[in-house]
């Protein structure tokens, strides 16, 4: 396997291969930021830099579970050019995962990687979606096209190309832990798995165990100093996927259970920037007063209707035309036509500065839309978004899906989020953090969460501090890379607000499992955070899987490992894309063929495709090599 990036997800997913998977993995990098310092800006900024710079080299030579693993091979280059590649085997690897910030060079080294081998399984790392939906779809064809290979897919054949997104895989759980504290949301086969984290039940309560326990939090959870159990928190950290028994005998522990599956819905409307919607063109007062206008109209044209006996039709044409001051004077007609006369030319002068307030109205909207907008006056029970990067700009759209009211605060004015918020309408205050007033200015003394999102450790628990001491019981969520810093923080937090709500997540740590996964062959559905471990959510065929082939629900559960939640009974030329939008609109039922809540004695045929939940170790066991191996011994 050969992995090349520049940040920390590459470092994650290396040792994610190594620890997980058992995995040998060639680790190209940038050469070290000990020797060829990138500049930094401020101060915070500095010392986060410093900070990955010790996290990031101790990440290769450890798992992310703490254990000892094999040596990576680590190749230092600028670039991944063709001589850099081929030293790194890419022409013998299997996988190759290119995860670079910067979507031209990870689209650049695809294509001279796939010209090298063409039977090299790739998974890219892309920001644009449409654009990593035709590079998919060009190296298969690439590939295709090199080997020879028309019609079906010769057995162990695998060059496939999968284009994932580090912000789109952990999008909806940060979106969902700042809106809810407790919600964890998960795409798969284009419905969306609700699964909740739940208090510990009061003496005499039952608690409500939904259609299955995911997960038993730390028992330290209710420990105002405890810590955000991890991969090495041991018997001490959360347990995953549990045994009715275990469940049992847990007292006082949280859990994590599976609430309902419903349909995911469409996403929210493209749009373009700088052009407002038509109803907010004018404000709600001048649709009022031109509403007004029109009845006024109308009813004229219904009393001429009444005086004169004429149609309706010509009645109206003869009113907009007294309202227009355009009809001749009606010297010789009966009194009731001359008041209705009289009438009708009051209200067109009336109508004459409404019409100019809507002109002056209008342009001003279109003026200031490509401005940003502020928050307003009064506004409360909203999120504070700081960073509009990448991931910071995919949380704010799913944010905006779900009917959430955001302010944004963004240091740099040529952020790529801000297109996004203006497109969104949503208000944004620019400037540091970490100064005076800024954080006023987006009303943090009553919004109901604050997301620190930047890519700087220290910038956001500068922010969450600062939060805090203007709010004590602000609920915040904080984006944090390493796992020791993020359980010190999280435990002086809770320590310091008991009271108030405290999560730490980590992007690459969401993003890797996806990852890895793809670098050996499956695809992970989605994945959601137990505290600071994560549980995937994978499509499996059952042939070739001897820990589920031909054994029954029950029987291929295993605890603490993975567990089948649903089974597709649709035939293999049926099935659909695991892709959000493939279902019939309109309806809350599942895509034809698949069954949710399977009974614990259905027997899983080798014809069969479960989406299963499971642990990062888990999944390695039942994808990997050895995990095969050691069934099938």
């Amino acid at each position: 396997m050969v992995v090349c990036g520049d940040d920390g997800l590459a470092h994650r997913l290396a040792a994610e291969l190594r620890g997980v998977y058992g995995e040998q993995v060639t680790l190209v990098v940038p050469p070290s930021r000990g020797q060829v310092r990138q500049p930094v800006v401020g101060r915070a900024r500095a010392v986060s830099a410093a900070l990955l710079d010790r996290v990031v080299n101790a990440a290769v030579n450890r798992s992310p579970g703490g254990e000892p693993a094999g040596p990576a091979r680590v190749l230092e280059a600028a670039e991944a050019t063709e001589a850099v590649l081929a030293e790194a085997g890419v022409d013998r690897a299997a996988a190759l995962a290119l995860v670079y910030d910067d979507d031209e060079t990870n689209i650049r080294a695809a294509l001279t990687a796939r010209r090298l081998n063409p039977r090299l399984r790739l998974v890219l790392r892309l920001y644009n979606r449409r654009l990593g939906q035709h590079i998919e779809e060009l190296l298969d064809q690439a590939a295709a096209l090199a080997t020879g290979r028309t019609g079906d897919t010769p057995a162990g054949f695998d060059a496939s190309t999968t284009v994932l997104s580090d912000a789109d895989t952990a999008a909806p759980a940060l979106a969902a832990t700042a809106l809810a504290g407790t919600s964890k949301v998960v795409h798969a086969d284009g419905l969306l798995l609700h699964a909740v984290e739940r208090r510990p039940p009061r003496p005499g309560e039952v608690a409500d165990p939904g259609l299955c326990t995911l997960a038993l939090l730390s028992a330290t959870s209710t420990d105002p100093a405890g810590a955000d159990g991890s991969e090495s928190s041991g018997a001490q950290g959360p347990q995953l996927l549990p045994d009715a028994a275990a469940v049992e005998a847990a007292t006082g522990r949280g859990t994590v259970v599976l609430e309902r599956v419903a349909y995911s819905g469409p996403s929210l409307p493209a749009g373009r920037a700088g052009v407002p919607p038509l109803g907010s063109l004018f404000s709600p007062r001048l649709r009022w007063s031109l509403a007004g206008l029109v009845g006024c109209v109308v009813a004229l044209a219904v009393a001429l209707t009444v005086v004169t006996g004429d149609h309706p039709l010509h009645a109206t044409y003869v009113t907009l035309l007294d309202l227009f001051a355009i009809n001749e004077p009606a010297l010789s007609e009966p009194t009731g036509r001359q008041i209705l006369q009289l009438l009708s030319g009051l209200i067109g002068l009336l109508l004459l500065p409404v019409l100019l307030a809507a002109v002056l109205e209008a342009l001003g909207t279109f003026r200031t839309a490509s401005a940003l907008r502020k928050p307003p006056r009064g506004l409360g029970g909203h999120v504070v978004l700081l960073g509009l990067g990448k991931i910071g700009t995919r949380v704010l759209t799913r944010l905006r899906e779900l009917h959430i009211p955001v302010v944004c605060v963004e240091a740099d004015p040529e952020a790529r989020g801000l297109a996004t918020a203006r497109r969104l309408r949503v208000p944004v205050v620019l400037g540091d953090v970490t100064q005076e007033g800024v954080l006023e200015a987006a009303k943090i003394h009553r919004a109901h969460a604050l997301l620190a999102l930047t890519s700087a450790d220290t910038t956001n628990l500068e922010a969450v501090l600062y939060a805090r001491s203007v709010r004590p019981d602000l609920r915040v969520v904080l984006r944090l890379y390493d796992d020791d810093f993020a359980t010190a923080v999280y435990r002086t937090l809770r320590a310091a607000h008991p009271g108030a709500l405290t999560r730490s997540r980590s992007v690459s740590h969401l993003a890797a499992p996806a990852f890895a996964g793809a670098m050996m062959g499956r695809q992970i559905l989605g994945a959601i955070p137990v505290e600071r471990r994560v549980l995937l959510f994978a499509a499996v065929e059952v042939g070739g899987h001897p820990q589920l082939r031909d054994r029954t629900v029950g029987e291929a559960f295993r605890p603490g490992s993975w567990r089948v939640l649903a089974l597709d009974t649709s035939a293999p030329d049926e099935r659909r894309r695991d892709e959000p939008g493939t279902e019939e609109p309109g309806t809350d039922r599942p895509p034809s063929g698949l069954v949710w809540d399977v009974p614990d004695t259905y027997v899983l045929r080798p014809g069969d495709r479960v989406v299963l939940a499971a642990t990062r170790r888990g999944l390695a066991e039942l994808l990997g090599r050895r995990g095969r191996e050691r069934a099938e011994a």
